[in-house]
């Protein structure tokens, strides 16, 4: 299943308390169809001492978003849109705005 969503892409929250918010997608969990996006729905977890984090205590980080509850940001437009398909004549395919036509992905 291909999703709308990648790892970089700037996305806006439509819905949940975090509504309004932009951010960059940190990791995409495919499994359970959800993103993480910095600064965004942060929690607070209870950090036990480890080899790695020598000091215990409770951190911030961010917590996962459903896939539903976000839409990727246009550079252009920079409101919110829809995403298709395209495909070039070179072959390769890229995920365009619906809303100014405008190409999404870098490459």
């Amino acid at each position: 299943m291909s999703l709308h969503v990648r790892r970089g892409d700037t996305v806006a929250v439509l819905a949940g308390k975090e509504r309004g918010k932009r951010g960059k997608v940190l990791a995409v969990l495919r499994d359970k169809n959800r993103v993480l996006v910095e600064h965004v729905n942060m929690i607070k977890k209870h950090q036990r001492p480890t080899q790695k984090l020598r000091q215990g205590g409770i951190i911030e980080r961010e917590g996962p978003i459903h896939l539903s509850n976000v839409m990727v940001v246009c550079g252009k437009c920079a409101r919110p849109a829809r995403t298709s398909t395209q495909t070039f004549a070179d072959g390769r395919k890229a995920r365009v705005c619906r809303r100014c036509g405008e190409t999404i992905d870098k490459a």
